[in-house]
């Protein structure tokens, strides 16, 4: 099966989030299973200081973006020494320091700059004569293909068969613009109406996906069903409800080449779950790169590594973290995102210097140590589609502390202190009190340490490699097939 995978974002040439993890490992799984995939994505600044072997495929393409000609290049690498990667060049929309705005807003001509990612997209199949049977468009940004393949393409005979599959990250991205930009993508005008384009006035890129694909998934089975509810749906409920029977739910899976203690380059001592004495080494280190006192190294050490965002839960952790650095514990922080989280976090390392370790930035080395350093991590989020973090952490022995959401329902099983099941502490409710009390669950429980030890156990006992789900996207490609036969 011949498979273009689209993504705006790829592991580890750029990245602002999940969506750049899966499409660094899912078209490598897709591979190994037999699929002919190629991978497209922009061609970032990011990408440009990358150590990546690329070569010039094809020279001065020219994209029509409204009444404007634009020319791109493609260059062709390697992913995971694999996979053929296609790196679409345009300097004039991709050489920029962020992929997608300042932190103060997004780039003006986001609209501009996706439509000639999708366009281009087509011609360089064309000129590869690679006729795709599947092209899988990842978020908002890859949202106009669908629609392409129903209009621009529809009869075109080298896409005559080529079904979509659109990938939903997260439904509150959901690429909205003036209406004015809708005459920038070539589509029919009677492609701006509310059984298409249209959102309230406005152009959505994520609700032509949802209109125009054959299939739809998002990242986990729970998520799935959620958008589909007036709470979760940010608006696009009741266009996903009009699709539930196209609608699935596959969980994402996590690369254990990059993420396990027993060969991880970025910490200090590799350790199994048949020998657990490395763990302590590296958290020893983690307090050390924190400036935290050493004889904390029997304290239970709470790290969380994210945007620093409503959604991830950073208002509950707000609410009850004076109340937190009472408690018995240390804290560690990795993550940027919004300015008053920045301010905040800020404050309480200096407020509680010596207890709470804060570092406003992301760094990946760092990332790893916390995942392998800390005794339990923290993920309050209002929603999570899937969630990564809480994956890694179980590989790593480091046990979660989730809302009971999307991903994070469907990876974390809560702990049972009669039956000695579980693989961390969930709570429910979206409230400080409920958060707060799941901590302290866990903290109770570290004092027994033979439970605790026999929970690390059972966390770092879970597989959520990513074979399995290679071979359900496969199975839904063949759905796709099927409903665009």
């Amino acid at each position: 099966m011949k498979v273009l995978f689209a993504s705006s974002e790829v592991v580890p040439f750029a990245k602002t989030g999940g969506l750049a993890d899966v499409s660094g490992a899912l078209p490598v799984n897709l591979n190994s299973s037999g699929c002919d995939v190629r991978v497209i994505t922009p061609f970032y600044r990011m990408t440009l200081k990358s150590d990546l072997q690329r070569n010039l495929l094809i020279d001065n393409i020219e994209v029509q973006v409204g009444d404007r000609t634009y020319f791109g290049q493609v260059w062709e690498g390697l992913l995971k020494s694999s996979v053929p990667l296609y790196l679409v060049r345009c300097d004039e929309f991709f050489d920029r320091d962020q992929l997608y705005g300042t932190p103060q807003r997004d780039y003006h001509d986001n609209a501009e700059r996706f439509i000639f990612f999708c366009r281009i997209a087509f011609e360089t199949c064309t000129k590869l004569g690679f006729s795709p049977d599947i092209i899988h468009c990842n978020d908002w940004q890859t949202g106009l293909i669908p629609a392409y393949i129903k209009s621009i393409y529809k009869d075109n005979p080298f896409f005559s068969s080529t079904a979509t599959v659109f990938t939903v990250h997260n439904v509150a991205y959901q690429g909205l613009f003036k209406k004015e930009k809708f005459n920038l993508t070539g589509l029919p005008s009677y492609f701006f109406d509310i059984n298409g384009l249209e959102y309230w006035g406005k152009m959505s890129l994520m609700k032509s996906a949802l209109i125009y694909s054959d299939v739809i998934n998002t990242v986990s089975k729970k998520y799935s069903q959620e958008i589909q509810t007036e709470e979760y749906g940010y608006g696009l409920e009741r266009v996903l409800l009009s699709r539930k029977d196209d609608l699935y739910g596959i969980l994402n899976g996590v690369d254990y080449e990059e993420w396990n203690p027993l060969q991880d380059r970025f910490i200090s001592k590799h350790y199994s779950v048949k020998n657990l004495l490395g763990k302590k080494a590296c958290k020893k280190d983690l307090l050390n790169e924190y400036k935290l006192p050493s004889d904390m190294i029997d304290t239970p050490l709470v790290g969380s590594i994210s945007r620093l965002t409503d959604q991830k839960g950073f208002d509950l952790l707000a609410e009850v973290m004076d109340e937190l650095m009472e408690l018995d514990l240390g804290f560690v922080l990795l993550g940027t995102g919004e300015q008053k989280y920045h301010e905040l976090f800020t404050c309480i390392g200096k407020k509680y210097q010596g207890k709470a370790g804060i570092m406003i930035a992301y760094d990946n080395r760092i990332a790893h140590k916390i995942e392998a350093g800390c005794d339990m991590f923290l993920m309050p989020s209002q929603y999570e589609p899937c969630g990564l973090n809480q994956i890694y952490s179980l590989k790593y022995g480091t046990v979660p502390i989730v809302r009971a959401t999307g991903g994070l329902d469907d990876t974390i099983q809560d702990y049972d202190m009669n039956t000695g099941k579980g693989t961390g502490f969930k709570f429910k409710e979206y409230l400080p009190e409920e958060f707060l009390n799941s901590i302290k669950r866990a903290l109770s429980l570290y004092k027994d340490k033979k439970r605790w030890k026999n929970l690390i156990k059972n966390c770092m006992a879970c597989d959520f490699s990513w074979e399995k789900s290679a071979q359900e996207y496969i199975e839904l490609y063949k759905t796709a097939r099927a409903k665009r036969a």
